[in-house]
């Protein structure tokens, strides 16, 4: 079972900064993938950023510029880094992990964090 601990949302006023932390935990042998979903209201999930295990990152598009994704030296923990922040940045951010399990047969999983709110007011 892998865990998945969010924090450093909250309330921000519009041009401020957060920074958001991840840290995974459990049965992972390796990690493909880790970073960050966002879901405003009445929207879909939507990509924010992604880190390989490579260290190759992936943002959307609007974004690019304004939040930068990071390792951190503790194992297994992911960083957002957000400036400039917007109103239009309000969402519940999902920390997103991407993993293969100890079993050498392992397929790759999908966890979710539990999430956490960033809301920017204008």
């Amino acid at each position: 079972q892998v865990h998945l601990v969010e924090s450093g949302g909250g309330l921000v006023q519009a041009g401020g900064s957060l920074r958001l932390s991840c840290a995974a935990s459990g049965s992972i042998a390796s990690i493909n993938a880790m970073g960050w979903y966002r879901q405003a209201p009445g929207k879909e999930r939507e990509l924010v950023a992604l880190i390989t295990s490579g260290s190759s990152t992936n943002y959307a598009d609007s974004l690019k510029g304004r939040f930068t994704i990071s390792r951190g030296n503790v194992k297994n923990t992911v960083y957002l880094q957000m400036n400039s922040l917007k109103p239009e940045d309000t969402a519940v951010y999902y920390c997103y992990l991407n993993w293969k399990g100890l079993d050498p047969s392992s397929t790759n999983f999908r966890s979710w964090g539990q999430g956490t709110q960033v809301t920017v007011s204008s």
